[in-house]
């Protein structure tokens, strides 16, 4: 069978005071009042059945997932005990899967983008899972055509051929400086690296037990306790002492048979408050307002989020950053945004986890 998991962990500290440890980007519903979760999750049913998607997410946000997606049932939802990067994240979910499912074939979806059109997404999907079911020692990712050349992105070089819509794989460059990302993109064979991948459940564990034998073993001993009255104490003991590095490292860069099929769709990384303005229109004074309440005078390229009904009014101000939760408020020019993640790490020391 054909399974899709959306990896849904991380704190997303760059869209923080809305994004906390315990309420994370991709549980805001911010987007028509859906979350990226949830636009994730009917992306993919578009195409699978409920009992067919699988969510891996850290073990404290297992609660508001569920409530996110009642469709899903119980067992479909994997807890990370703490966060040791995506190979493990990705072994688990292949492990459990290929233990209840041997011979499935499954698909690896971030749950913090923006992807649109469906029926393109759709269609990447049907190339991806057919070139497996074809070529079953194959790795498939999915490549983004770049809009920009940007620096904040890694890439995939793409080769030959291989099908119809899928081509071999040259290298996998991290992400780049201005000039190189432009002759890049100006090359015309080169993708957005998305993250996101397709592959027989056993194909990527006979990939992680030759890159990461130990963290593989124990994967498979996980995946074997998992549905047993002892395998959430199991997992508790064993999951923090997996070696943390990412399927891009551990695998994808060493792999012998990794293909790419270009996902013809509007690709958008929520990665920072400065990306609201690709998302959401602006006023005609280029204010990207997302809040219910808000009044500007003389105001301008400006960034304003709030869930609740607080009023914001701007006055006179430009190229700022204005973000309200129930508990903090973060104000900010845009340039200086990408500081957040540091503005967090100083709330941590001061004030502990209160506020992060």
């Amino acid at each position: 069978m054909e399974h899709a998991v959306i990896m849904a962990g991380g704190a997303g500290t760059r869209l923080w005071p809305l994004s906390r440890n315990l309420r994370p980007k991709q549980l805001l519903r911010l987007f028509e009042g859906k979350s990226l979760l949830r636009r994730t999750y009917e992306r993919l049913a578009a195409r699978f059945e409920p009992r067919q998607i699988y969510v891996i997410t850290t073990a404290a946000h297992l609660p508001m997932v569920a409530d996110d997606l009642p469709e899903l049932p119980a067992r479909n939802l994997m807890g990370e005990p703490v966060g040791r990067d995506t190979a493990n994240a990705v072994g688990m979910a292949a492990a459990l899967l290929d233990k209840r499912d041997p011979g499935a074939s499954m698909g690896i979806f971030t749950a913090d983008h923006i992807i649109e059109p469906v029926d393109r997404f759709r269609a990447a999907l049907d190339k991806a899972y057919a070139h497996v079911a074809q070529t079953p020692d194959a790795l498939v990712t999915f490549g983004i055509r770049p809009v920009s050349a940007h620096t904040g992105y890694g890439y995939v070089h793409r080769g030959a051929s291989v099908a119809d819509g899928v081509y071999g794989v040259q290298q996998f460059v991290e992400k780049p400086d201005a000039d190189t990302a432009a002759e890049y993109v100006a090359s015309g064979q080169y993708y957005w690296n998305s993250g996101m991948f397709v592959w027989r459940t056993q194909t990527i564990l006979d990939e992680l037990k030759r890159n990461l034998p130990d963290s593989h073993a124990k994967l498979i001993e996980m995946a074997d306790a998992w549905d047993t009255p002892d395998g959430l104490r199991d997992v508790e003991r064993i999951y923090p002492t997996l070696e943390k590095i990412s399927i891009d490292y551990a695998v994808m860069q060493k792999a012998r048979k990794v293909a790419v099929v270009e996902m013809d769709c509007r690709w958008l990384d929520v990665g920072s408050w400065t990306s609201m303005g690709d998302i959401f229109d602006a006023d005609s004074d280029g204010n990207v307002l997302v809040a219910n309440r808000t009044v500007t005078l003389d105001a301008s390229d400006n960034v304003v989020v709030a869930e609740d009904d607080h009023l914001i009014a701007l006055i006179g101000v430009k190229d700022l950053v204005v973000i309200r939760s129930d508990d903090a408020t973060l104000i900010c020019t845009k340039e200086s945004a990408q500081q957040i993640k540091d503005m967090v790490g100083l709330l941590k020391d001061r004030h502990g986890e209160q506020y992060t």
